[in-house]
Order: C-alpha cells, then sequence, then structure tokens
C-alpha cells in the first residue's frame, strides 16, 4: 500500500507541475501578443502624427515639432512644388470646414470659402472670404462687415494658423449676428412692449431702449442699457434698467427693474420679452417672471 500511495503522490505532483508550466506558457503568450498590439498601436501613431504634420503644419505639438512639421518652403523645394502643397493644404482644410459651417471651393487664384452663421439653431447669414493661397497668403476680397477685426485676426492667424484664423473670425461673426437676430426679433415681435425703436451701434454691442411689461401699455416705466464687452458674446456683460421716478411709481416697480436686470443677464433679449408676453397672458405665472 505504501508503494502505491507513493505513485499516486508522485502522479499528482506531476499533473500539477504540467499545470503550472501551461500556465505560464499560456502566459508569455499573452505577453508577447500584447507587446506586438502595443507596437502595432504605435506605428499607427506616428503615422498618424505624420499626416497630420503635412496636412495642417503646427497642429502637433512637441519638442520635435519644428522639426516633425517642416513644409515644402523649408525643405528647399521648387515654388512649384510649393505651391501644389498649399492647394492639398486647402483641399484639406476645406473637407474639414464643412463640419463646422464653413464651406468653399478651390477657384483660379486661390479659394473662396463661405462662414455660415447661426443662432440657437436658426441659420443666418453667410459671409465668402477670397483667398490667395501663394506665400504670403492674403485676402483678396470678403463681405466681413468692417466693424468686425478682420485685419487684426488676419495678422495674428492667417499666416501661421489658418485653422484657428477661421475658428477666430466664425466666433466674431456667430456672435455678431446672434445679437442682431436678438435685437430683429425684439422689434419685430414685441414692438408692442417698446417706448420706440432700438437705440444702437453697428455692431449690436450696446443697446438702449424703454419698456413697459404690458402689451399695446400706455406707459413705459423702464429704461435699458445692454453693453455687450465681449466681442465673442451673445449676452450682456453689462445690464442696467431704471424704473422712471413719478408721484406713482410703486415699490413694486423698483423690484420688477432688479427682477429684469438678472434676466437680461441671463437669457437672450427676445426671450426675456417673451416671457413677459407669456406672464401677461398668464398671471400666476408672473412671480417667475418678476
Amino acid at each position: 500500500m505504501s508503494v502505491l500511495s507513493h505513485l499516486e503522490s508522485l502522479e499528482a505532483s506531476s499533473h500539477q507541475l504540467a499545470l503550472k508550466q501551461g500556465d505560464g506558457e499560456q502566459h508569455q503568450e499573452k505577453v508577447a501578443k500584447l507587446k506586438a498590439r502595443i507596437q502595432e498601436l504605435r506605428c499607427q501613431r506616428d503615422k498618424m502624427k505624420a499626416k497630420l504634420s503635412m496636412s495642417h503644419p503646427g497642429f502637433t505639438k512637441g519638442t520635435n515639432s519644428t522639426q516633425s512639421t517642416k513644409t515644402p518652403q523649408a525643405a528647399g523645394a521648387s515654388t512649384q512644388a510649393v505651391l501644389e502643397w498649399k492647394v492639398n493644404n486647402i483641399k484639406n482644410l476645406l473637407q474639414m470646414f464643412r463640419l463646422t459651417g464653413t464651406s468653399g471651393k478651390l477657384t483660379r487664384e486661390g479659394a473662396c470659402l463661405c462662414i455660415s452663421t447661426a443662432f440657437e439653431g436658426t441659420y443666418l447669414d453667410s459671409f465668402y472670404l477670397h483667398l490667395h493661397i501663394r506665400q504670403p497668403v492674403r485676402i483678396q476680397r470678403h463681405t466681413v462687415p468692417a466693424f468686425i477685426p478682420l485685419k487684426q485676426i488676419a495678422d495674428e492667424y492667417l499666416q501661421t494658423d489658418i485653422k484657428r484664423f477661421f475658428s477666430v473670425l466664425s466666433a466674431h461673426l456667430n456672435a455678431y449676428v446672434g445679437r442682431k437676430f436678438q435685437a430683429e426679433q425684439l422689434q419685430e415681435h414685441f414692438a408692442a412692449f417698446l417706448a420706440g425703436p432700438l437705440q444702437g451701434n453697428s455692431l449690436y454691442n450696446l443697446l438702449e431702449f424703454s419698456y413697459g411689461v404690458e402689451p399695446e401699455g400706455k406707459t413705459f416705466p423702464f429704461s435699458a442699457k445692454l453693453a455687450y464687452g465681449d466681442p465673442l458674446c451673445t449676452l450682456p456683460t453689462e445690464a442696467s434698467v431704471a424704473c422712471k421716478e413719478t408721484e406713482d411709481t410703486a415699490a413694486s416697480e423698483a423690484e420688477m427693474a432688479a427682477s429684469h436686470q438678472a434676466l437680461f443677464h441671463e437669457k437672450p433679449l427676445h426671450e426675456v420679452f417673451r416671457s413677459f408676453a407669456d406672464s401677461t397672458e398668464n398671471p400666476q405665472d408672473e412671480n417667475s417672471v418678476t
């Protein structure tokens, strides 16, 4: 019996050893596969970095960015090669800009780009730029309003980062048309609340008006002044509402003026007056507005 027991013990030990060896081989195999996958992903990363460097110089950042983003000019390529590179670069940018409200096409002289603007889902104006893509890149003609700082934006970004140039310009245009849209909506749909035409400038970053809270009302006890100190914003950075002081002025109107001032900071201009209109139709909601 002792011999048989010893044999069984040896067989059990041998079986356990075989299992451990099998687990070790499987572990080594898994490690090898993971290393191969890591190497594959690194290769894909390097290829993507190379494509980005060629398509958008300056896009990738790092200690060796000046070397990895060399353009054909730095490599001493011919003028024709430089031009072909710029054309391909512009094509890639046109494709990318279509996803961000900018579209365009190549022309004999360079490229014509269209920046479409919108406010809260409503498509508004479109603005066009004709670019000459030979070095240096320059704007030949455009439909951007004179009060938009186009030259300042171009001087800062057009030669070094054209993607950033269009991003900043688009932000300025969208903010401008957003403010303009709010003012137009106010005068078109809520003129009955106003004492007269809206007073403002071309950029719509300073607006003044007198108003009441009842449509077709005979009195307009409130006067508002809205200033948009940030050219990229569509809500005022400063809002002041005053209540005209008369013998009949009630304390409640002064409280309403303070609450209106907060509303102008929180909501688009026409939406504030929409809330006034809703409160007159539903008097029970008046406290939520004022």
